[in-house]
This record gives structure tokens, C-alpha cells and sequence, in this order.
């Protein structure tokens, strides 16, 4: 078990899981930079929430329609800090995470930070993909889910939080945020896991990936999204 003994800090991460026993105890890092890092399970039948409870992480469960989005509002509401910051289970913050992020938001301006994205396993092609989300990211001020947002707890709740929809939850937030500041991409980088590309191939997944945004962009329900994502 880590140490209950935090350095003084203003954040509370938020990380959703569903089955991600293997990398809980990549978290353990993160978990002692900041107040408190709070687990939001959506049903693990692997040994997730145990695992979780004995690094000495806060553990809450919450299973329903309300996807990944339910779950992380029901971190963040629970969370004690003033800033939020969602991260994937997969993903490695970097070892100044709390300094960068806490800078970032000591200006007014902005609304919504996240970093830049890297992969832990990337191929020349892969990393190619990278580079330019990255790139969209800074000049399009569109960062995604997997760059781990953080934003100041009043304004995720002036802007109702996530929508609880089945996808598409992350990208809905930051176009909310826009409405109340400047989302900054920082250049110093979170590393994912590349196991998503992988199963069906840089290429097919970013494709994949774009039909997504453009259904959204042409109005096509989130519920429909979803099932053309899964069927995929």
C-alpha cells in the first residue's frame, strides 16, 4: 500500500475504470502529488477495485446508462480539491504534472488545460498520427480524452459537467468550456497506452475515429455513434 501521506496540493484526479487491474499500480506516482486520486468503476469483473482500494486510492462504483461520463461526474462531485483532473487508466502523467497544471490554471483566461498526447509502443506510422493530433490540438483547440483534461471545479460545474451520453462525452466538455475560456494545450506530454491502435491498426482506428466526429458534427446521435464505434 502507498503512503496516505500527500503533499500539499489543489487537485484531485479522476480516473474511470472498467477492468484495468494491470495498471492501477502505474497511478501510484500521480496519487501522491496531489490531495486525493478517486477510482469511478463501471462494473470490473477483474480484480480492479480491490486493487485500487489497497494502493490507498479512493474507490467509488457507478454502473448505469450514463456511460464514462457518469462516471466521472460522480468523481468530481465527490472530489475535495478546486482543480479536476480526469486521466485514463492507461496513461502516465508527467513527473511536474501538478506544477504545470496548477500554472496553467493560475491564469484566469483559461477554462480547460490538457497536455500533449505520446505512446508508449508507437511505430513510425503511429507516431506520425500522434504528431498531428497533437498539432490539431494547439492550433484547433480540440485536445481529447486521453491528453487528461483539467479545469477548476466551479467552472466544470458552471458548465454541468459531462454529458452523459454513451461517446463522444469528452469532446462535448471542451466545446462547453470554450464558451467560458481558453483551452490550452501544454506541450509537455502524457504517454498512453497504444493498445487502442493496435487492435485494429493506426490507420483504421483514426479513420474510424474521424467518421465518429463527423457524425457528430452532421447531428447523428450519440446512441448511434456508439453502435457503429462498437461494432467496429
Amino acid at each position: 500500500m502507498i503512503s496516505t501521506q500527500k503533499k500539499t496540493s489543489t487537485i484531485s484526479i479522476i480516473v474511470p475504470t472498467l477492468n484495468e487491474a494491470g495498471n492501477l499500480p502505474l497511478l501510484q506516482a500521480a496519487a501522491a502529488e496531489v490531495a486525493e486520486l478517486i477510482v469511478v468503476d463501471g462494473g470490473s469483473t477483474d480484480d480492479t477495485v480491490n486493487i485500487a482500494r489497497g494502493l490507498g486510492f479512493r474507490v467509488k462504483k457507478e454502473i448505469g446508462s450514463g456511460g464514462r461520463g457518469m462516471q466521472l461526474n460522480s468523481g468530481a462531485k465527490s472530489a475535495s480539491s478546486k482543480i479536476l483532473l480526469f486521466l485514463h487508466a492507461d496513461t502516465q502523467l508527467p513527473s511536474d504534472f501538478s506544477t504545470l497544471v496548477q500554472r496553467c490554471l493560475d491564469n484566469p483566461k483559461v477554462s480547460l488545460g490538457a497536455f500533449s498526447l505520446k505512446v508508449d509502443e508507437g511505430g513510425l506510422l503511429l507516431n506520425y498520427i500522434i504528431a498531428l493530433a497533437n498539432l490539431r490540438s494547439r492550433l484547433l483547440h480540440i485536445p481529447y480524452g486521453d491528453q487528461s483534461f483539467f479545469l477548476r471545479k466551479e467552472d466544470f460545474m458552471k458548465i454541468g459537467g459531462f454529458q452523459e451520453v454513451p461517446i463522444m462525452e469528452d469532446f462535448m466538455l471542451v466545446k462547453a468550456a470554450k464558451k467560458r475560456g481558453r483551452i490550452e494545450t501544454l506541450p509537455q506530454t502524457v504517454t498512453t497506452s497504444s493498445r487502442r491502435w493496435q487492435r485494429l491498426g493506426p490507420i483504421r482506428t483514426t479513420f474510424i475515429n474521424q467518421l465518429i466526429v463527423m457524425g457528430y458534427y452532421l447531428g447523428v446521435s450519440p446512441r448511434r455513434l456508439a453502435d457503429f464505434y462498437r461494432k467496429r
